[in-house]
């Protein structure tokens, strides 16, 4: 008897390391309550951070003809490097490493926030897909014990941690009583893929494709776990906003944000980037399986969130995926846009 108790203790802790993950890619509307080279050329690199690094660098690349956007970056394509041949998750795709090309495009270095979210809203009269439906998903600690109690049976039923609630929308990101108030540039969350492109198209502007959002996310380094190399915390300060201590309980908030965090907190990379992994995942353009035709089809989201931590969700790497249906709304779920060239 006691060696089947161990069994069956052995095989919990092997399927949580396997499976764990925050529960984020389970809150569905439907939801139950080419030739590989070795290095690619350092030419693109070099040219975007003497960008990045002295505004006039047309002075210095004369050949240069793209304009400068304000609040983008502009991202050097050509023959790039993207996903993992050691993933950490493998029902997530991650791999294979895979050589892609694409043209050059912008990106907006910031996460879209509350305040630009509600000048399109202002200027169309649009309805986010969670006022529409009436609800959208939040964690735990943003409801009150009572709250919780009150709405145990609006949990997800593999991610107890996620309640659905009536009335909780981009208006009111962290439960029926609050507001925007302090969190006018914060990202905007409770939005869906569909609110995602209405916003870029309104923008003149786009989502990014998976393969764009991640050589961006890279910042023209190859290989490298985060936007900025493979150490978590270089000079131990915190690049990045994701949970800290033991999830689901327990946030220590030891880089100063129990939630979400302002657009323009962290810069992550030789792009300016800010944000691109932690904070809230975004939106890419591409379907998680090719070719789905069904109503509502899961479309990949990069980055991870303020909810990821490495023991339970390690999906702030840059070869990380996840997925939720078009019409899928949450706290921790936003978007940023792109533009051709």
């Amino acid at each position: 008897m006691g060696k089947l108790k161990t069994a069956f203790v052995l095989l919990a802790i092997f399927s949580h390391q396997v499976n764990a993950d925050c529960g984020c890619n389970k809150l569905d509307r439907d939801a139950s309550v080419a030739e590989r080279v070795d290095e690619l050329p350092a030419q693109q690199v070099c040219q975007q951070q003497a960008r990045n690094k002295n505004k006039h660098y047309r002075d210095y690349y004369p050949e240069e003809t793209e304009e400068e956007i304000e609040g983008m970056s502009l991202i050097p394509g050509g023959s790039q490097y993207i996903g993992t041949d050691e993933p950490h998750f493998m029902a997530d795709h991650e791999s294979p490493e895979r050589l892609v090309k694409l043209n050059d495009f912008y990106l907006d270095k910031y996460e879209v926030s509350n305040a630009n979210f509600a000048k399109f809203v202002e200027a169309t009269n649009y309805t986010t897909e969670a006022e529409r439906f009436g609800d959208s998903f939040i964690f735990k600690t943003l409801l009150k014990p009572e709250q919780q109690e009150k709405l145990k049976d609006y949990r997800v039923a593999n991610a107890v941690w996620w309640y659905k609630v009536s009335g909780v929308s981009w208006r009111r990101p962290n439960g029926i009583d609050s507001n925007l108030e302090g969190l006018e540039h914060h990202p905007v969350v409770h939005v869906s893929w569909r609110d995602a492109v209405a916003y870029c198209e309104w923008a003149g502007k786009r989502l990014p494709s998976e393969a764009e959002w991640e050589v961006a996310c890279r910042g023209g380094k190859q290989r490298k776990l985060f936007p900025w190399g493979n150490k978590l915390m270089p000079k131990d300060k915190h690049w990045l906003n994701i949970w800290q201590g033991d999830f689901p309980d327990g946030n220590t908030e030891e880089d100063g944000y129990p939630f979400t965090c302002p657009v323009d907190q962290f810069r992550q990379n030789n792009y300016d980037l800010y944000n691109i992994v932690g904070n809230v995942w975004e939106w890419t353009a591409d379907l998680w399986q090719a070719g789905d035709t069904s109503p509502s089809p899961n479309r990949v989201k990069k980055g991870g969130s303020y909810l990821c931590h490495k023991s339970y969700c390690y999906r702030y790497r840059c070869a990380a995926r996840s997925q939720n249906t078009e019409d899928s709304s949450a706290g921790n779920l936003g978007f940023r846009c792109a533009k051709d060239v």
